[in-house]
């Protein structure tokens, strides 16, 4: 399995693994070093959650860089006209009759309770490509789905407030 990155969602990811080898490494390392020398290792918790506070650093980095590594590089890039990803959108609601603005982004920044939702969703799989004035269905399921309407659409680059989902 792999993850759909933009190059921005690439470098952020290597931002971040870039901080965590030059500066969480070390001070990891060094907390480990500072717990050693307290003496008995078998009754020492500073020892072992410093012990573990370096293995979760080091897991990340493994899975950033798989992540990196199996991903499927798509493009950010978007007619003017239509709904891209890194494009906020308003959307109607028939059903509800309301209107929710969104901000189409890649799974590794999607995150509902900040209005962003991912392309890989139905909501964003259903509305990439739509121009305003569309009607979209989105299917949930077989069985279900719901209709919505494209309001307006903001052309907008990535934030530098998004941040890669932390597992």
């Amino acid at each position: 399995m792999y993850d759909q990155l933009t190059e921005s969602d690439i470098k952020k990811i290597q931002e971040e693994i870039d901080y965590r080898k030059l500066v969480v490494r070390k001070a990891a390392i060094e907390a480990v070093k500072e717990a050693r020398a307290h003496g008995d290792l078998s009754e020492n918790f500073e020892y072992h959650a410093a012990k573990k506070d370096k293995n979760q650093n080091e897991s990340r980095i493994r899975y950033l860089e798989r992540m990196i590594r199996t991903a499927k590089i798509i493009s950010d890039q978007s007619r003017a006209d239509e709904v891209g990803i890194n494009n906020r959108v308003e959307l109607y609601f028939e059903d509800d009759d309301e209107t929710e603005t969104y901000k189409i982004v890649t799974t590794v920044r999607g995150n509902s309770l900040d209005n962003k939702i991912s392309n890989e969703s139905p909501l964003g799989r259903a509305v990439l490509g739509h121009r305003v004035g569309d009607r979209v269905y989105v299917k949930v399921n077989e069985k279900a789905g719901y209709y919505v309407v494209v309001k307006s659409i903001d052309k907008t680059a990535g934030d530098e407030t998004d941040q890669i989902r932390k597992y």
